[in-house]
């Protein structure tokens, strides 16, 4: 009970709390411009849960056996025995996350043509999406273990999916009301994003 409860709360703490997006504020330019279209969004949603949830235990694997200090050991090579591949991180993070998002773009252009074009640049850009990058970042500073990566992975993916679409939403809402002049566009866009962010921020107060 006490390991559902870890996993529950870590789950949490990554959708809402410290949210990708809406706490981190990483990923906004694919936010705030796929956002004006519910369907979209979606799509786009469960891209980056799919490429979240497989990159950062990838990730998590590739940094515990290969770029490590002393995580060559395994191959029982003397002189790799203390080798420190951990310069590469950022690169091989980034090759693999590109990886994915190559398997996603041919799924989709296979499968939902429609939604592939719909998305356009933003699939690809998906492969430099800095709230994917900052996922497996934020799992080696935080030492999270390899069932926390797939749950954090997943989580944290999620919480992007689920940001986009209450985003889209509520901009899909705004057509019909009178915004200000000054304040159509993006303008309301970020007032939107804080409140959206603050009200995600309240689920502080549970403890798992």
């Amino acid at each position: 009970m006490d390991v559902l409860s870890h996993y529950l709360g870590l789950a949490t703490q990554s959708i809402f709390i410290q949210n990708i997006l809406l706490s981190s504020f990483l990923g906004m330019c694919s936010f705030l411009a796929i956002s004006k279209k519910v369907d979209t969004s979606f799509g786009l949603g469960l891209a980056v849960v799919f490429v979240n949830g497989i990159t950062v235990p990838t990730n998590w694997l590739i940094q515990k056996y290969l770029l490590d200090p002393g995580a060559l050991a395994w191959t029982g090579i003397e002189g790799l025995k203390h080798a420190d591949m951990s310069f590469l991180t950022f690169i091989t993070f980034i090759a693999t996350i590109a990886a994915m998002v190559q398997l996603v773009e041919m799924a989709l252009d296979k499968f939902s043509p429609k939604l592939y074009q719909a998305l356009g640049i933003f699939l690809p850009l998906i492969a430099v999406n800095c709230a994917i990058l900052g996922s497996s970042l934020f799992m080696v500073e935080r030492s999270y273990n390899f069932p926390e990566s797939i749950v954090y992975g997943l989580s944290a993916g999620f919480g992007f999916f689920l940001a986009i679409i209450t985003m889209a939403a509520i901009r899909y809402k705004l057509r019909y009301n009178n915004v200000p002049g000054g304040l159509r566009g993006l303008g309301i866009a970020m007032i939107l994003t804080g409140l959206i962010s603050m009200a995600y921020m309240s689920f502080s107060g549970i403890n798992l």
